[in-house]
């Protein structure tokens, strides 16, 4: 016997599907999940039509195709406030503009039952954020680390917030070079242990922050991961949260591993570059943080509201040390999306190869939103059907030649072969078989055709 609420979730799901599979729309079981989970808090689902004004029962509007300037104005002054906006082809840039107006809630990453990346997001967090004083059951432990010379002073604010609140923690002193702060390899490394110690979702603090209230929000967003993009587009590890999910293993153990290698590299360097490789091999369901998880203590006690509050100088040094550090990956990282540079999608196939494939997709700043997402289901709809005995394929956007360079350099240094190709051009079948029966390692195979 099935239960009203299993049959009405069921039902929920295949009115999705169909909603979904009528428009193109090609989501993968975690799209579909969050899809789910907003309907069931802001109400209906639908899809927006160019030139119209979102109805006031449509809870979540899907936005298929880029709006113009005008149109994006239009459609973000028609806006509720208890509403979300899904882009299911979050990966064109032709959707930056209209995602600079509103509030980034999350994305989730692609993988090979839906090849594109979903951006969701609204006016602000108020919908979907926990009531004002409400507590939560979800489990939590809060973990942080600091050098053993700071003292047991360091992070007594902290402890005592958390104390009051009745929060699980575990802020201990380690050892680090010359009591200098810990490193990011240090700091991953402390989190991995906790980890393993432990088997709630971990929110991980800087130990000389305090709280303003409970931070409820990101245990109750059904992610992966959560943190804040300073300016937008700086990963800050001040507040990093991870639920007990294999991606978010995948992303505390990548980012190790990175920071191990590059022990010189600032830490929101790093857990960028960790994000990126990790949201490309999986659906890693990331959401981002509100300035009140974030907030320099000069936030304290004005009208902004604060739940984190970070020991941070007013000129925010600690965070990027250098301004122009990372300008490549700016646009993507306010877009909440992969750069030009890096592979926004990576596929394993059943080969039993270390021999990759790089195909660069150029063009997509001219191409048809429609016509850029049907190309990408069929690069990777070839490789399924038949990868040429790769044992992986990387998939890379590229707007501007920059970064077709920057992407064909990173190709080359890896021995991968690469392929070149436009959104509106039709691929062979044996597209990956007849590359590999041709060229050297290295080569570029640029695919001819005149757009129609």
């Amino acid at each position: 016997m099935i239960s009203a609420d299993t049959a009405q979730a069921h039902g929920l799901q295949t009115n999705f599907d169909q909603l979904l599979a009528a428009n193109g729309i090609r989501m993968s079981a975690a799209q579909r999940r969050r899809l789910a989970w907003l309907s069931g808090r802001l109400g209906r689902v639908a899809i927006h039509q160019s030139g119209a004004v979102p109805a006031r029962d449509h809870g979540v509007i899907i936005l298929i195709e880029p709006p113009s300037g005008p149109a994006a104005e239009m459609l973000y002054r028609s806006l509720h406030t208890d509403c979300a906006v899904v882009i299911p082809f979050g990966e064109n840039p032709a959707f930056d503009f209209l995602k600079s107006k509103l509030t980034d809630f999350g994305t989730i990453g692609p993988s090979f039952d839906g090849p594109h990346e979903m951006w969701w997001g609204g006016l602000n967090w108020r919908p979907i954020a926990p009531a004002e004083g409400a507590r939560s059951d979800a489990a939590l432990r809060v973990v942080s680390c600091y050098p053993r010379a700071c003292g047991d002073d360091h992070a007594r604010a902290l402890r005592d917030k958390l104390a009051e609140f009745q929060i699980a923690y575990d802020i201990v002193p380690i050892d680090t070079a010359d009591g200098e702060p810990p490193r990011a390899s240090e700091k991953t490394a402390f989190m991995l242990r906790m980890w393993e110690q432990h088997r709630e979702p971990l929110l991980f603090i800087e130990a000389d922050a305090t709280l303003g209230e409970p931070p409820l929000l990101p245990s109750s967003l059904d992610c992966d991961i959560a943190l804040h993009k300073w300016n937008r587009w700086e990963m800050s590890a001040r507040t990093l949260y991870l639920a007990r999910t294999p991606a978010a293993k995948a992303l505390l153990r990548n980012w190790h591993h990175i920071a191990t290698a590059y022990p010189a590299v600032w830490e929101g360097y790093l857990l960028d570059q960790a994000w990126t490789l990790t949201s490309s091999q999986m659906p890693l369901d990331t959401a981002w943080l509100p300035r009140s998880y974030h907030a320099p203590a000069e936030d304290a006690g004005t009208p902004r509201h604060t739940t984190i509050i970070h020991s941070l100088p007013t000129d925010n040094g600690d965070l990027g040390p250098d301004a122009e550090f990372g300008v490549a990956m700016r646009p993507a990282r306010r877009a909440s999306r992969s750069g030009g540079r890096d592979a926004m999608i990576v596929i394993q196939s059943q080969a039993a190869s270390n021999d990759a494939i790089t195909v660069i997709m150029r063009d997509i700043a001219t191409s048809d939103a429609r016509e850029m997402a049907a190309s990408i289901e069929a690069v990777t709809g070839a490789f399924a059907a038949d990868c040429g005995g790769f044992g992986r394929l990387e998939l890379a956007l590229c707007p501007w030649q920059d970064d077709i360079r920057a992407a064909k350099s990173a190709a080359k240094s890896a021995n991968n072969r690469i392929i070149e190709i436009a959104p509106w051009q039709t691929l062979p079948a044996d597209l990956f078989r007849t590359v590999s029966q041709s060229r050297d390692a290295g080569s570029v195979v640029v695919m001819a055709g005149l757009r129609g």
